[in-house]
């Protein structure tokens, strides 16, 4: 609605993943999964949301939720994994996994 302020609150829902086998390397749990949610849901609100109230439309929360996303998954520097954004490392991994393996027969 037009000349109407839009304030963005709440708290995150509790998503649970669907079953599947644990996986050897990691446990995953809902737990751990709703803890990392929180954690994301957190920042995006603290980064994007409440630096900018007050929200003119619902559609510029949703530009600017897309925008925030997009940083976060291309652009965004992480030191845990060399100061790289993460799909620059995520390549990488997956350019070092197939690479073809040479070995030798003695």
């Amino acid at each position: 609605m037009p000349g109407r302020n839009i304030r963005v609150s709440g708290s995150p829902s509790i998503w649970t993943p669907p079953t599947s086998p644990p996986r050897p390397d990691r446990s995953v749990t809902p737990t751990t999964v709703n803890a990392l949610m929180e954690s994301t849901i957190g920042l995006y609100k603290t980064e994007q949301i409440k630096p900018r109230q007050p929200w003119k439309s619902l559609s510029q929360v949703g530009l600017a939720t897309a925008e925030w996303v997009d940083w976060y998954n291309h652009r965004r520097l992480r030191g845990e994994i060399g100061h790289v954004p993460p799909v620059e490392h995520e390549a990488n991994h997956y350019m070092e996994s197939t690479k073809p393996q040479v070995t030798t027969i003695i």
